[in-house]
């Protein structure tokens, strides 16, 4: 049995190990546990020039078609089942005192999100979003949307399509 399980570390990717430790330490009050699961995470995160918090919290590990590569989430995010999340994309707390949208983002289910994409603040994306590559968003955003660059605007599906 414990062949099984180091077999199941070794041989998997980078993200699928990371997000089972990330469900491991979630999982676990008891400290060492929880100790050696920070550490391997903060391991596959340097290597990989990520960083994301132990503490956000995901549905179910998301989608990531190139890894955990330069991805970002910050410890307050939440976000749910079955996310597409590209390289490079940061999902960001909007800390500024004063601020109008200050917090971290609430990210709905099935969602899509482009490379490079930034989601700042304390904002709702929808479920059965798309937000293209290169978008920085930093407003709520209704279900069934895309959004994309270049003065971003949201596009929604007819009611048909739903």
């Amino acid at each position: 049995m414990m062949r099984k399980f180091l077999e199941g570390l070794v041989f998997r990717s980078d993200s699928a190990r990371f997000f089972k430790y990330h469900a491991l330490y979630a999982k676990r009050p008891f400290a060492p546990v929880r100790y050696y699961c920070v550490w391997r995470c903060y391991l596959l995160q340097r290597r990989n020039a990520a960083s994301i918090s132990m503490a956000a919290r995901f549905a179910t590990p998301p989608i990531l078609p190139h890894g955990i590569a330069g991805v970002f989430v910050s410890k307050s995010a939440v976000i749910g089942k079955d996310c597409t999340i590209h390289q490079l994309v940061t999902i960001g707390s909007n800390a500024t005192p004063g601020s109008k949208r200050m917090g971290a983002p609430v990210i709905g289910d099935h969602c899509f999100i482009g490379a490079g994409a930034q989601i700042i603040g304390g904002i709702r994306i929808g479920n059965h979003v798309k937000i293209g590559a290169g978008c920085t968003v930093t407003e709520d955003i209704p279900d069934y949307a895309t959004v994309v660059p270049q003065k971003p605007r949201i596009i929604l599906r007819d009611a048909l399509n739903k």
